[in-house]
This record gives C-alpha cells, structure tokens and sequence, in this order.
C-alpha cells in the first residue's frame, strides 16, 4: 500500500513541530504519600518533520504512549522522546503531558479531609544531540489580601483567589507536592476544598494577617528556590483575580541557567 506521508514535498520548507494535541490517556503520577496515583492526562506530541517529507505517520504518536504506560516517570520520558526520533526519522521531539493531581488535605481547625486538585504537567524534549530537557509545572490556587487596602482602610481590606504557576528544571526528582506546598507557604493563606466555620474564621484571619501583592508572591517563592541548590531554572508567576477591578494583577520572575537544548 502506498506510503502517501513519505512522498516528496517539493517546496522544501522544513516544518518544526507536528503531530497530535489533546489527546486523553489514563496514566499513572507518582505520589508522595501512596506511591502513586491514577489520573488522566491531554497529551501533545511532536516531532520536526524534515523539508523533503510530504507528512510524518500521526498513528505511530498513539501507538509510542505505550512506553508510557502506566506510569509517568522521567526515565520514560526519555526513552519516549529518543523512541519517536527515531520511529519518525526526526532530528527533533517533543511530548507535553498535562493532568489533575490529587492530594488529601486536612482543614486547618477541624482537621475536615477533603480532596485538592492542582493542574500539573510535565513537559519535555528532546534535540538532535540528543540532550533532554525536562520541566514539572504546578499551578496552585492562593488567596490573597491587599497590603495597600488593609493599611488605608478603617475597616477590613479586599481580597481574591489567584493562581501561582511554577515550572521548575531540576538535577534530581522533585516531588509535586513539594511544589505546591512551596507555593502555598508563600501566600496569604492556601486555599481548602473543605472548610467548617472555625477553619473559615482561621483561614479569614490568617489572611488578614499576612497581606501579600502578587510582586510579594513570587519574590517570596523565588527566595526560596534560588536558595535551592537541586533547582537549575524556575519560572513563577502569580495572577490575582481582583475583587474590586475588572481586570487582573500579575507579576512573573524567571531565573536560572536556560539548557542549550
């Protein structure tokens, strides 16, 4: 049968990603209290496809998450990105695995349990030195109260939920949660699935006493990771959906050492 995808492309425009996006995958993450934990994941890989080539084979993308299975870890990642170079002729290849992760959190009074989603994805890639690059992304929920209000006002002062996101690359295995517990030490106070009324009145007051901006944020949580010699790069970034404004704050710090991937 005819081989359309490796046919001759005469324009000679090399293409630099292309492949499948949000493809759903159950898959396996590994936990810090069970060992793992089982989630699905939207999946987007690609490879560079070389000018010469009409098309790459988009089944052979589906067919590699096998290697996958079931669980996510940094050896497969690699083996997966050098397994796609080569099953597609490519110099170049990239795999983004986006999913929810779980963790059991207890309100902080009444000790109430209740379950606390947190977006994460991993990200890697691969060059035709074969040098990879990994990066773990977390995207936490945070409240936040405003210092400027709480100093001007008689009474009380504005506050909203926000969203940290943090990527980090790393030397060795970071634990997810301990992204996320990071971040949430760096707010005005973290956020609870489930909460009683003395939890309510401890997480209002702890808040009110320790207002953060979003520049507060994530100068905090770079301090801490500059100050961690596992971490090589991190890009954080705080928004906060404002209470009092139809419009955002943000604020975003990226350092460390880029790989020459």
């Amino acid at each position: 049968m005819k081989d359309v995808q490796n046919q001759r492309d005469h324009r000679n425009i090399p293409i630099d990603k292309v492949g499948i996006k949000n493809l759903r995958y159950p898959i396996r993450v590994k936990d810090r209290r069970d060992g793992s934990q089982s989630t699905i994941a939207s999946i987007n890989m690609y490879v560079d496809l070389p000018q010469e080539y009409k098309g790459t084979h988009m089944s052979r993308f589906v067919e590699m998450l096998h290697l996958l299975k079931p669980e996510i870890s940094l050896n497969k990642f690699s083996v997966l990105l050098e397994t796609m170079k080569q099953a597609l002729d490519a110099a170049s290849a990239h795999i983004e695995v986006s999913f929810p992760y779980f963790i059991e959190k207890q309100a902080p009074v009444s000790g109430a349990p209740g379950l606390m989603d947190y977006d994460c994805r991993i990200t890697g890639s691969s060059n035709s030195s074969n040098e990879i690059d990994l990066i773990s992304e977390v995207n936490v929920p945070i409240t936040s109260v405003c210092p400027c209000s709480k100093e001007i006002s008689d009474q009380g002062a504005h506050n909203q939920r926000g969203i940290v996101r943090l990527q980090t690359r790393f030397k060795k295995f970071i634990w997810l949660e301990d992204m996320i517990e990071l971040v949430e030490s760096c707010a005005s106070c973290d956020v609870f699935s489930v909460l009683k009324r003395v939890d309510e009145k401890h997480v209002t007051e702890q808040g009110f006493g320790n207002p953060k901006f979003v520049e507060d944020v994530v100068r905090d949580v770079a301090e801490r990771l500059n100050a961690d010699d596992n971490i090589t790069w991190f890009s954080v970034s705080a928004e906060n959906y404002e209470s009092i404004h139809n419009h955002s704050a943000y604020a975003h710090i990226t350092q460390g050492a880029l790989p020459s991937i």
